[in-house]
């Protein structure tokens, strides 16, 4: 439960630094204790997409990633942030994506910043 609740935290540091880098993000809370509310309510939507729906898109896109030798992961990761974001808005979650670009931009700040701080954060595998 423990290494869930990180890896959870994790995920809503890495979406909320991409809300602040990309334009295309917004995060739209009034205050900062809202604002980590929603980001950590998001981060679990985004797990929530990416446990149950990614490995389908990945099972059935299997001929892609052969044929662009795994570059389709991007746009993937892209389309698992712009559904978070879908979700995030039926759920009346102060988080919105504004199109694919912004969605490519803020896959890879996320990839890029839980990465680098799962290093930091050692969790017992």
């Amino acid at each position: 439960m423990m290494k869930f609740a990180l890896k959870i935290l994790i995920n809503a540091a890495a979406i909320w630094v991409a809300a602040a880098l990309v334009t295309g993000i917004h995060l739209t809370a009034a205050d900062w204790q809202h604002q980590a509310l929603t980001v950590v309510l998001v981060a679990l939507v985004f797990g929530v997409v990416n446990f149950f729906i990614k490995p389908l898109v990945k099972l059935f896109s299997f001929p892609l990633f052969i044929l662009t030798l795994g570059l389709i992961t991007f746009v993937i990761n892209a389309l698992m942030l712009w559904l978070t974001s879908w979700t995030s808005g039926k759920l009346n979650l102060d988080f919105h994506v504004d199109g694919f670009v912004p969605a490519l931009l803020g896959s890879l700040i996320i990839s890029i910043v839980a990465w680098a701080l799962h290093l930091v954060v050692r969790d017992d595998d």
